[in-house]
């Protein structure tokens, strides 16, 4: 995936700097009394907003309908960051701009960086899909940065926040941690209908002509998962590898092919026209339409489409 340059890293810290100089920071019993709270990417704002109601306002200072591979911070977002009271990322290896991005704006502890994937069941990026993809070679020996999702690593995901404001707001401890074992029993009611819609399933070969986005998805649930593209969004898929995707559909007789949100089908729509597969989405949740993000759409919402749209194109009974 991309690494925030360092220029542009120095540049912006050093435009924070001057900034945060400039005004005088937002206390959290300001106005509202609620806790600041920014996110990264959809699922940790998703997460978080669910954690905290109405005790807190919450920021996802990723654009709606950017994809989040190519994204980079502007002097704004530093500024709402060094406003904010916690500041909630998913990972290193997913945002890596983001522990860089915090050094220059932490001032007193404030805000506090939240890691929500700290916790979370990794598993290794597979040493095919690097060899497969020259463009991904730090992806040997990687941790794969999806980690949402595994519902299991989203219900650890949440505790890991909902402790994190419990340690912000010792007074609301009980609440934050009540919140958190609601949402969770949703996400054990999502997992299980998972389990049941997949259970049973004419093929268990999942081809996406995108990049390896859904490895976690195909480890829960026992599929076998093919990308087009490797870890990094930015890279591009070998004639070899388009051909392979062909070729394995053709054999396998496949009727379907996924491609996912935010990115260009382009690689979905060649295997589709290659083989007569039809053109089905799956949404790595990474981020939302602007109109998606209107609608108040949720982390489930999209799981259960994910959901819908595996059960049809791997023909689940």
């Amino acid at each position: 995936m991309n690494k925030f340059r360092p220029a542009g890293v120095v540049l912006l810290v050093f435009l924070t700097v001057l900034l945060v100089a400039a005004c005088s920071r937002q206390k959290q019993s300001d106005s509202t009394g609620r806790l600041k709270v920014v996110t990264t990417l959809f699922p940790v704002y998703d997460f978080a907003r669910n954690i905290g109601l109405d005790s807190i306002d919450v920021t996802l200072i990723l654009p709606p309908g950017v994809e989040p591979h190519s994204f980079e911070p502007k002097p704004e977002d530093l500024m709402t960051v060094a406003k904010a009271d916690i500041f909630i990322y998913t990972s290193r290896e997913m945002e890596p701009w983001a522990e860089t991005l915090l050094a220059g704006v932490v001032k007193d502890g404030k805000p506090a960086a939240v890691e929500a994937g700290s916790g979370g069941r990794y598993i290794n990026v597979p040493d095919r899909v690097a060899a497969d993809h020259h463009h991904d070679k730090e992806a040997h020996g990687a941790r794969d940065p999806h980690i949402w999702l595994d519902i299991r690593n989203a219900m650890i995901m949440v505790d890991t926040i909902a402790e994190a404001f419990a340690n912000k707001v010792p007074g609301k401890r009980e609440v934050f941690l009540a919140h958190a074992a609601a949402y969770k029993k949703r996400l054990q009611d999502l997992e299980s209908r998972f389990n049941a819609g997949l259970s049973v399933c004419t093929t268990r070969k999942l081809i996406h002509g995108g990049h390896f986005a859904f490895a976690y998805l195909a480890d829960r649930y026992n599929l076998e998962y093919i990308s087009a593209y490797g870890v990094s969004a930015d890279s591009e898929p070998s004639p070899r590898k388009i051909m392979e995707l062909v070729n394995t559909v053709r054999h396998n007789g496949l009727k379907n092919v996924f491609y996912e949100e935010l990115l260009s089908p382009g690689i979905a729509k060649a295997v589709s026209g290659e083989t007569g597969a039809m053109l089905l989405k799956l949404h790595g949740i990474h981020n939302v339409t602007r109109q998606e993000f209107e609608s108040g759409i949720t982390y489930i919402d999209l799981m259960e489409q994910n959901l819908a749209a595996l059960r049809k194109g791997l023909e689940c009974r």
